[in-house]
């Protein structure tokens, strides 16, 4: 009886655990990732737009986004995001000829990703003009 009752404690306190409340960051792009498609540097200017919701109980502040290479500009919201508001971070790609595969880290305060770290991606295939 004694064992039963220190495992029903053991699972009530780690179910604390998972019950996090802060900041949550919730993106509406399937799989974190933008697809470019086929295009050309004529007929698109490289920006695409990240959109995220704070489904959290508390400001979500993004403190870093960074690109794998300097082909990708990202710019992050500089306010802190409320809970049950709307955010977005900025991708501009230079469009050089051949495929797009990058990849975007934000760095945030959200308490339901590990370290406050999303990695966001973005593909397609510019073709020449």
């Amino acid at each position: 009886m004694k064992n039963i009752a220190t495992l029903i404690a053991i699972v009530l306190f780690s179910s604390f655990g998972f019950a996090q409340s802060g900041p949550k960051i919730e993106f509406k792009a399937k799989d974190n990732t933008i697809d470019y498609g086929t295009t050309t540097k004529k007929k698109d200017n490289g920006v695409r737009s990240f959109e995220f919701t704070n489904t959290g109980d508390a400001p979500l502040i993004i403190t870093n986004v960074l690109s794998t290479c300097g082909c990708t500009v990202p710019t992050k919201p500089e306010a802190p995001i409320m809970p049950g508001k709307t955010g977005k971070i900025d991708i501009k790609y230079n469009m050089a000829p051949g495929p797009i595969r990058k990849t975007i880290t934000v760095e945030s305060n959200a308490v339901n990703v590990e370290s406050g770290r999303v990695a966001l991606k973005i593909k397609g295939e510019v073709i020449a003009d």
